[in-house]
């Protein structure tokens, strides 16, 4: 599995502990930046590349965080094909992985979740299932024009 990552100022110190995290557990991850702490940095020059990698197939999954994890997340669902999904719980990871099939998972880099449950949320985003049947037709219907 290959996960991209990418955090502003605002998540940079979260999504240093997570790639570590996520290497840990054997998964290959590319970093999108920020590679460095800088208050000036914008989260669009972050959050385009990395989900633009997701959509193209580059990447299986993508991990994006900022302050709140919402400027992310509009950023993410810009991109063609991607399925971006805020969550600042465990519940709602499971829900977004299996009945939405959301291929970005964003949070928050405020504080609002510990660095524990940040963990959590990550580990249930990944291991959780698509579950198909009636989501398929529901997620199907987000990329279909004119509705």
């Amino acid at each position: 599995m290959k996960i991209a990552i990418a955090a502003d100022h605002g998540g940079y110190k979260l999504k240093e502990l997570l790639k570590k995290h996520l290497k840990d557990r054997g998964i290959e991850v590319k970093d999108f930046g920020a590679h460095s702490l800088d208050k000036a940095d914008d989260y669009p020059d972050f959050a385009f590349p990395a989900a633009k990698s997701v959509s193209q197939g580059e990447s299986d999954a993508g991990i994006l965080v900022c302050t709140s994890g919402i400027g992310m997340s509009i950023v993410a669902n810009k991109v063609k094909g991607v399925r971006a999904a805020l969550a600042m719980d465990p519940e709602s990871a499971r829900s977004a992985r299996s009945h939405n099939n959301a291929n970005v998972l964003t949070l928050p880099g405020d504080g609002k979740v510990s660095e524990d449950v940040a963990i959590k949320i990550v580990d249930i985003y990944l291991d959780t299932n698509f579950e198909g049947g009636r989501h398929q037709r529901r997620v199907g219907k987000i990329h279909e024009e004119g509705l």
